[in-house]
């Protein structure tokens, strides 16, 4: 999600929310929400096995190709689609095969969606490419994947498509996910040897990116994103985000019905919601009674005049946020926040249910703050994860506040303060609209909100900075 944004300041908590809880995936830096490099705070959707070989095709007494008793074939412009190809409405979808909210979108929305409207004639799905290449690095040669397997027929394609989303979870982190790519192509029906030659064929990447300047044409921003259009009318109405069945099910009732459907984030930008202060500049400044956090209560590093502002969401007990912390934070410091192009936020956001140390490690954290020590205690906590994270709490706690030189009597005082308590869970309560797992990085610039869920490799995270950097530095 950034090179496009995620979500304007206008009406930014609730939009901001909704993308990110509805859409996931939004024009932006980069993600993964690839579960391989986040930890989820809730169980992942079950990824339905796959083939080992494909069955061939069926076709139906007209010629027309089938897959799972469904039609599918290709519109006058070679687009896939699934459905009735007289259907009354088509829906143009949007997709990005590396966003988590796709796969969701996919795993658990589409079926039902078929059964209710595709099988039953009512529409047909067209599936267009829109890979957000900052913030999915995968998703383009994803894309090119799919496309080079369609090469070889319709059925192939949708069979590709839906492995592409079921495996997510296995390829998106990849350094090089060609062979993984390789092999589900094999899976779907496709001949190796014409899949390969294909990836070659340069005039395959422009077709994505035609697909892509087709939704920017639609000002679609995020992931995934659908056009609805009335076959009898050319109407078109246009819904964004991963919806529940249920808001699909009024669009198409109501489409029915002769009425015009209402995107629901577009009626609640305009309820006028309260701005989140973590989220607004004028609250970045240093607190003079609180030195070392803003006027927000939240404790930051570089640049208060940086053109960029990354606020973490992070788990003291995560794996993942270790990782980060020890592997990638330190090169981002080095090329991005103590060169003053970046300001950095950290906020707490503890899963209980799966890390049971980490909330009394996050009001340690917050107690060592408030002498001065926020950002070395950050480092030792996660760099000696294993060795707090049980029954030697007490005991490494001691150890790290002791070397930081911390007062033993005030720290005591803080830890037992339930207003430290509060603050942590503040930070819990203003994350759960919208963090699905740690860490989750909002990137603010330019007034708008672009969300990286997951640790990214330092090259990727650096490679999204750099964008918006040149970005601010172009318009300056």
């Amino acid at each position: 999600m950034f090179s496009r944004p995620i979500a304007r300041w206008k009406g930014l908590l609730l939009p901001l929310a909704l993308f990110f809880v509805l859409a996931g995936c939004q024009a932006p830096i980069a993600q993964p929400a690839a579960p391989a490099a986040a930890e989820p705070t809730a169980a992942s959707a079950p990824s339905a096995a796959a083939p080992a070989t494909a069955p061939a095709p069926a076709v139906a007494p007209d010629g027309q190709e089938m897959l799972d008793g469904i039609s599918v074939g290709f519109t006058a412009e070679g687009y896939p689609y699934r459905g009735n190809p007289d259907a009354p409405v088509t829906v143009y979808e949007y997709s990005d095969y590396q966003c988590p909210f796709c796969q969701r979108h996919v795993l658990q929305t589409e079926p039902a969606l078929s059964s209710s409207f595709i099988r039953t004639g009512q529409a047909k799905f067209i599936f267009r490419d829109f890979p957000l290449d900052s913030l999915h690095p995968n998703a383009t040669p994803a894309s090119i994947a799919a496309n080079c397997v369609m090469e070889q027929g319709i059925v192939p394609f949708w069979r590709m498509h839906d492995l592409l989303f079921r495996t997510q979870d296995e390829w998106a982190s990849l350094p090089d996910p060609a062979d993984v790519f390789v092999r589900l192509a094999g899976e779907a029906g496709a001949d190796a040897t014409l899949y390969t030659t294909c990836l070659a064929d340069s005039g395959i990447a422009e077709r994505v990116k035609a697909s892509v300047a087709e939704a920017e044409a639609l000002e679609f921003s995020g992931t995934p994103s659908f056009n609805f259009v009335v076959e009898e009318t050319g109407e078109a109405y246009q819904l964004v985000g991963a919806q529940p069945y249920d808001t699909f099910n009024n669009w198409f009732t109501t489409i029915a019905d002769g009425g015009s459907p209402v995107d629901p984030a577009a009626a609640q930008a305009q309820e006028q919601p309260e701005f989140p202060a973590w989220a607004m500049p004028e609250n970045w400044a240093d607190d003079p009674a609180n030195p070392g956090t803003n006027l927000a209560g939240d404790f930051w590093r570089g640049n208060p005049d940086a053109p960029i502002t990354v606020v973490e969401f992070s788990d003291f007990q995560c794996p993942f946020c270790q990782r980060h912390t020890l592997n990638t934070q330190p090169i981002l410091d080095e090329q991005f926040v103590d060169t003053g192009d970046v300001m950095w936020i950290f906020k707490h956001f503890p899963v209980q249910s799966t890390h049971p140390f980490a909330f009394p490690a996050a009001i340690f954290a917050e107690c060592l703050g408030e002498q001065g020590h926020f950002w070395e205690a950050h480092d030792l906590l996660f760099t000696r994860m294993s060795e707090w994270s049980g029954s030697n709490l007490e005991t490494v706690f001691g150890e790290i506040a002791t070397q930081l030189g911390a007062d033993a009597d005030l720290l005591a005082t803080c830890r037992a303060d339930e207003a430290t308590l509060q603050n942590v869970q503040r930070d819990l309560t203003e994350g759960s609209q919208f963090v699905q797992g740690t860490p989750t990085f909002v990137v603010i610039y330019n007034n708008q909100g672009r969300l990286i869920p997951g640790a990214l490799p330092a090259d990727q995270f650096a490679a999204a900075l750099n964008k918006l950097l040149a970005e601010a530095k172009g318009s300056e």
